[in-house]
């Protein structure tokens, strides 16, 4: 194994978290260009695709908490090597689902080693960079290379459905977590183990049962009118469901949740601005799959290709807007970042549904996702800095619920929207309001040279606002 103290040995344990991640948001991204071919192939309807890609998310939005407690608690390295485990088996299960009803059922499976996975990796990052100057740096480089798989999803989708079939975007699953998990067992640290009471099952339950009535409730009521019966049944239960869920949390001892963090203004502001992130991008890029293949004839690989734009400054600015995070604090690049991806979606929706796959189109699209690569570092570090270092895997699993609760909820709410040009309004109305509540709520950053726990603990002021 090598040494984790040494930049030469944090440098390949850092790729292998960022690997991680990079499986996770793969299968957000890979499976949209496909997803006309899974309906014409297993004969899914409309809202069985909103499942294919809403059982991924909605488990790993429900899972996270309890993994990021776990990662705390149990150590990051075995929770992410489990998780790894679990997401290859079954991308394998996927890759032979005879149904869509299967189908569905294994990425529900899949979200659960992607919960797993995420909050580990983000937790290994700052386990490797304890230093608060450096750490804004190691986040902006996980973020870019998972966020590669934004750029890459679209187009390697594109590439292997064509020639191909559906199938083998499940199957190259297979041999990339087999190569992780080889790294992760030499290079991973084993890291520290807090300890803690025993898991809050009530919250987890209640939790789940409230997040997937709420997206039941959004994928029936876009099919059939929020005044049918499954709509108002979905609704009913995510409101007793969620009332459960904070009572729950106010009498657990070492609760999942621990509602006393949204107090802090700063945390309360990053995940805010980050479940409306994804509210928005991950409900227009469902919106913008389907209609470049359905609406305008495209490929699977052309329609990733014309996605590219929208993914490609993700992966080419987190590095850089991590170094910017370091010196300036998150809240103005969450905020502004935020503002610039919703400007770009406005953009993309006023040029027209025609215009969208033209130079056009793609520089709005290009401008949205340029917002979302100087925002993510910053919602990142804002989350797991208002905690403090010892909670980084708790907050991390916050922050990414966050998202992936907003994700989930935008596919079932903006992918059943009839016109492009609406969900993009949508898509961009979400991320401008999660702007706003960046710039409201976050503060500054302490100095970077500033211990976070030191500040937390008042041995050290936090600088002002």
């Amino acid at each position: 194994m090598t040494d984790p103290d040494t930049p030469r040995g944090r440098a390949p344990a850092l790729a292998v978290a960022s690997a991680g991640y990079f499986f996770v948001l793969l299968d957000v991204t890979i499976v949209n260009v496909a997803l006309a071919r899974i309906g014409s192939g297993l004969g899914g309807s409309r809202s069985e695709l909103q499942w294919v890609v809403d059982a991924y998310a909605l488990v790993l939005a429900a899972g996270m908490l309890g993994a990021g407690d776990l990662a705390d608690r149990l150590g990051s390295r075995r929770l992410f090597l489990a998780g790894l485990v679990a997401f290859g088996g079954a991308s394998a299960a996927c890759a032979v689902a005879p149904s869509a009803s299967a189908l569905i059922a294994a990425r529900a499976v899949q979200g659960m080693g992607a919960a797993a996975i995420l909050p580990s990796s983000l937790a290994i990052v700052n386990q490797l960079f304890p230093d608060p100057a450096e750490r804004p740096k190691a986040i902006g480089v996980w973020a870019g290379l998972g966020g590669s798989a934004l750029v890459l999803g679209p187009v390697l989708g594109g590439l292997l459905v064509g020639p191909l079939g559906w199938r083998t975007i499940f199957w190259l699953n297979v041999p990339l977590v087999v190569a992780a998990l080889a790294g992760g067992l030499l290079t991973l640290p084993e890291g520290a183990r807090a300890k803690g009471a025993r898991v809050d099952v009530a919250g987890q339950t209640l939790g789940t049962a409230a997040l997937a009535a709420l997206v039941f409730a959004l994928i029936e009521g876009g099919k059939n009118g929020f005044g049918a019966i499954p709509a108002l049944v979905g609704i009913a239960m995510a409101l007793a469901s969620f009332t459960g869920f904070l009572a729950a949390e106010r009498r657990a001892p070492r609760p999942l949740l621990d509602l006393g963090w949204f107090r802090r203004a700063e945390f309360t502001g990053a995940n805010a601005g980050a479940g409306l992130m994804n509210l928005g991008t991950l409900g227009g890029l469902f919106a913008l799959g389907l209609f470049l293949q359905e609406t305008e004839g495209l490929s699977p690989l052309e329609a990733g290709l014309a996605l590219v734009p929208l993914a490609l400054p993700l992966a080419a600015l987190t590095p850089f807007t991590g170094r910017l995070v370091g010196r300036v604090g998150p809240r103005l690049p969450a905020g502004v970042g935020l503002a610039l991806s919703g400007t770009g979606y406005l953009g993309a929706a006023l040029v027209g549904d025609s215009n969208i796959d033209t130079p056009i189109g793609w520089a709005f699209l290009l401008v949205a996702g340029a917002g979302m690569g100087v925002a993510v570092p910053g919602l990142v570090a804002g989350a797991t800095e208002a905690l403090g270092p010892d909670r980084a895997g708790i907050a991390s699993a916050v922050n990414n619920t966050s998202r992936q609760v907003g994700g989930a909820i935008g596919v079932a709410l903006i992918g059943g929207l009839a016109s492009i040009g609406t969900s993009l309004i949508f898509s961009g109305g979400a991320l401008l309001l999660g702007g706003a509540l960046s710039l409201a709520l976050m503060g500054r950053s302490p100095d970077p040279r500033t211990d976070v726990s030191a500040v937390r603990q008042g041995r050290i002021r936090r600088a002002a606002p």
